[in-house]
């Protein structure tokens, strides 16, 4: 039974460990068992999509809410950091035990990208299999055409730089069908999709290792803006442009609920009302524990 202070990620390692040894001398990393994890921001709809494409199978992405410009890049750049972070240091330490499987891991993530790809040396890709998808699509339609091409250039660059497939979705169905193709193929090992969209009028889809560099362009800037920018890389770069258009809301993604009893998405009207009579019940006997406490010492 895991710890009470394991992490997500010390449980699958040694899930993972557990299997390689039950195994025998079968030392790779081939599992029949896929998770995809989805993260994003609050209320920026993974649940839909998760409940609809996988029928409440466990599942893991990020979610980035397009409704919501001025969050999508914090959003993105805090829970790809640190997911990146906690991947590879998961990959390091199997690399201790398993050298031959974290090799095979860490080389597996090219295969996205044909060998003769042009941005093979341009690109970081993420440390396993990524996909972004982009939900609300029926209320980012709405926005002025500008505002789409910034929003779609950037996260065509940042899916094609990290190696991972891009998807908008709303409520349409034809839209959930598409997410719903790139997932299974991520859990269930189907055939990835080898069609794109990348029509600035339609909703995005590109599977990984379909689009590149040249097809994406340049930063959506004026090239005097762009040499004004100090930056010290390609993402750095996207990411100045992107700002400027759409200033960072501070989400607080990482915000720490003290008291998740306190927290309003887990509100629940009976429980909430049972909880108030307990703490009410708890304040007056420590009023009275007081006071005993109090009387006692005085007695002495």
């Amino acid at each position: 039974m895991p710890g009470a202070s394991d992490t997500l990620w010390d449980i699958a390692k040694a899930k993972v460990e557990k299997k390689e040894n039950n195994e025998g001398d079968r030392d790779g990393v081939e599992c029949w068992e896929r998770s995809i994890f989805f993260i994003g921001n609050k209320t920026g709809g993974k649940t839909t999509i998760i409940l609809r494409c996988l029928d409440r199978t466990f599942a893991v992405v990020l979610v980035l809410d397009l409704s919501k410009p001025n969050e999508l890049w914090p959003t993105m750049e805090s829970l790809l950091q640190v997911t990146r972070k906690h991947v590879e240091k998961i990959i390091t330490k199997l690399g201790q035990t398993n050298p031959k499987a974290a090799t095979e891991m860490k080389q597996k993530i090219w295969n996205i990208l044909p060998k003769d790809h042009p941005d093979r040396e341009l690109i970081d890709p993420f440390p396993v299999p990524l996909v972004i998808i982009g939900s609300k699509y029926d209320l980012f339609h709405e926005f002025d055409s500008e505002i789409k091409k910034i929003i779609y250039k950037t996260l065509r660059f940042v899916s094609h730089y990290y190696g991972a497939s891009l998807v908008f979705t709303s409520k349409s169905e034809a839209l959930l069908l598409k997410a719903r193709a790139v997932i299974n193929h991520l859990a269930f090992g189907f055939d990835r999709s080898k069609s794109m969209t990348v029509d600035p009028n339609k909703p995005l889809f590109i599977p990984a290792g379909l689009d590149s560099l040249a097809q994406i362009g340049p930063p959506p800037a004026t090239d005097s803006d762009i040499g004004k920018l100090r930056a010290q890389s390609p993402m750095d770069l996207w990411k100045k442009v992107f700002e400027k258009a759409f200033p960072p809301k501070n989400i607080g993604v990482f915000k720490e609920v003290r008291d998740p009893s306190q927290d309003p998405q887990y509100a629940e009207y009976e429980v909430d009302l049972m909880r108030a009579q307990k703490n009410q019940e708890l304040e007056q006997y420590k009023r009275s524990a007081s006071k005993t406490w109090k009387e006692m010492e005085f007695d002495s």
